[in-house]
């Protein structure tokens, strides 16, 4: 238990620092003194500053991942299937805000072995998602006049904003927003499917 208290000690300390002087402006030591860390312990962990980037959004990435695998597994139909997995993302992107806020404006600071990684796990996401809206609209549930690229670009638009806007000691919970999105959403995804 002691050695993931550490890791996690890090990785905090890391995102409120990134989050608040930014990637570039904030030295390892800063955040193994944030930690209350040695620089030895955050080493055996993350073996540079940009490991450290990547492991805030490789645990995003990877729980996003885990819950769409999880709900694509539960055999439901497409149309309850995409609901769930929209819901889940959303939720799970509020939950996670600061750690996808320091990503978004530091991914371009990864090395480019990082980047790439990065951008293939993303894609496996993507792909995922998209085979969703294929199945739906094979099924006639979802409409085909518009292109997916273009489906896919208006939902994650509007989940790469949330920081923009979205204020988690605002009026509506996490969940809320994570429904209202939804829905919005799959009512654009339906309107004219069949005809």
């Amino acid at each position: 238990m002691k050695d993931f208290s550490v890791r996690d000690q890090v990785q905090q300390a890391a995102v409120e620092l990134f989050a608040t002087k930014g990637y570039a402006n904030t030295s390892v030591q800063e955040v193994v003194e944030a930690a209350g860390v040695t620089k030895g312990a955050m080493y055996h962990y993350y073996r540079s500053k940009d490991d450290l980037l990547f492991g805030i959004y490789e645990r995003l990435l990877t729980l996003q991942q885990e819950h769409l695998d999880e709900i694509i597994g539960r055999g439901m139909p497409v149309a309850e299937t995409l609901r769930a997995a929209c819901v889940d993302v959303i939720e799970t992107s509020i939950e996670y805000m600061p750690e996808g806020t320091v990503f978004f404006r530091s991914m371009h600071m990864l090395t480019s072995e990082r980047h790439e990684e990065v951008m293939r796990r993303r894609r496996r996401y993507n792909d995922d998602f998209v085979a969703l809206i294929e199945r739906g609209q094979q099924d006639g549930v979802y409409r085909t006049d518009i292109p997916r690229a273009v489906l896919m670009a208006h939902f994650f638009s509007d989940l790469h904003y949330l920081s923009q806007w979205y204020n988690p000691s605002g009026p509506e919970s996490g969940t809320e927003v994570a429904e209202q999105l939804t829905e919005l959403f799959l009512d654009s995804l339906t309107k004219g499917a069949g005809s």
